[in-house]
């Protein structure tokens, strides 16, 4: 691997390492449904005891949580809807899966709970995904149920509730990092100033050198606002500007209050957006593709692709959701480790163009 340079290079190698990676293991073995559907399950269930484990340590003293919805959310739903995927597989091939079915709805009310207690963000994130899966299943499957206004309208109603909830347990408990309102007030506060500072300062590539949170030492690109994992780097000894403290405590400043498409301008400039949004809607066109392209030969009769099918429903639902909450309403969702499961949706989804290529 040639060294790289800043974080945008290093952020460009692991995408085309791990890609390159996801496809040769979709193309050296087989994947049947029954091994998609039992790693799912596990890796479904092991997230939830993981995020409900972290929102228990909200609540015991000298104990610290650790915030795991940022790096492993869109994980959760992917295995969450890979799940409910296979199960439905199953019963277009005739196959009962009520239990399945009935272990799938107990995981999401788990997950939806522990991990809106952990971040109000998740939740978005989460009933978002659920929609999406939705509706990506209900045109793959007869069986799977459609949504419709009635639904959508309840699931708003139950995410209200929810965040009355939340705010009732912050006054209780007086936690206020469980209140709602208490990350509206911050929004409100420290937004205006980042969203200013992004605006006045982006340029094609890059931003004005100096005009960064610290000043003198701002380089003009690449400062470390949307990387991959800071211990990594560490880790890995790159050369890079991380100013970790500063990151880390002073997080309203563009990495946390902020969309994405603001942190992408700020940190390489409009140029990276633009190529990163065509890179979204290649990954996601594509996917829908090879998805129709499955759907059929599976009405033709064939039982060849029905685990990567389900595969596919799972990253390519988590990925569209990452990629709207990530650009549009919290840079933390793809950013950090996020970044790293984003980038592994993402090969999640394009390996299956070689198989397509390969063998339809």
């Amino acid at each position: 691997m040639i060294l790289a340079e800043n974080h945008l290079q290093l952020i460009l190698e692991f995408a085309v390492i791990i890609h390159l990676g996801v496809m040769l293991f979709f193309n050296v073995l087989s994947i049947p449904l029954s091994m998609v559907l039992f790693v799912a399950l596990v890796l479904t269930v092991l997230l939830a005891v993981v995020f409900g484990l972290d929102a228990t340590f909200l609540f015991l003293p000298f104990v610290s949580h650790h915030e795991f919805t940022h790096p492993f959310g869109s994980i959760a739903l992917f295995g969450w809807v890979t799940l409910t995927a296979s199960a439905s597989l199953l019963s277009e091939v005739d196959i009962r899966s009520n239990s399945i079915k009935a272990m799938a709805l107990i995981l999401f009310a788990v997950i939806a709970i522990a991990g809106g207690l952990m971040h109000r963000s998740f939740l978005i994130l989460w009933f978002l995904g659920w929609i999406i899966g939705t509706y990506i299943m209900s045109k793959s499957f007869k069986r799977s149920s459609r949504l419709t206004p009635k639904t959508v309208l309840t699931v708003i109603v139950a995410g209200i509730a929810g965040f009355g909830i939340l705010e009732g347990l912050s006054k209780i408990f007086n936690a206020p990092v469980l209140s709602p309102l208490l990350r509206i007030t911050r929004i409100e506060e420290f937004s205006l100033p980042s969203l200013t500072m992004v605006l006045k300062n982006s340029l094609i590539w890059g931003h004005v050198q100096g005009s960064c949170f610290w000043a003198s030492q701002c380089i003009g690109s690449s400062e470390g606002y949307i990387s991959l994992p800071m211990n990594m780097i560490h880790a890995l000894t790159l050369p890079f500007p991380l100013f970790y403290g500063v990151l880390v405590t002073k997080k309203d400043y563009v990495d946390y209050m902020l969309p994405g498409i603001y942190g992408i301008s700020f940190d390489f400039g409009y140029g990276v957006l633009i190529a990163f949004l065509i890179w979204s809607l290649i990954v996601i066109s594509t996917g829908f593709f090879i998805l129709k392209k499955y759907r059929s030969k599976r009405k033709n009769g064939s039982r060849m692709y029905l685990g990567k099918e389900a595969l596919l429903i799972g990253a390519l639902t988590a990925f569209i959701t990452q990629t709207i909450i990530g650009l549009f309403v919290f840079n933390r969702s793809f950013n950090g480790s996020a970044m790293l499961a984003y980038i592994l949706l993402s090969a999640l989804v394009m390996a299956h163009a070689v198989t397509i290529r390969r063998r339809v």
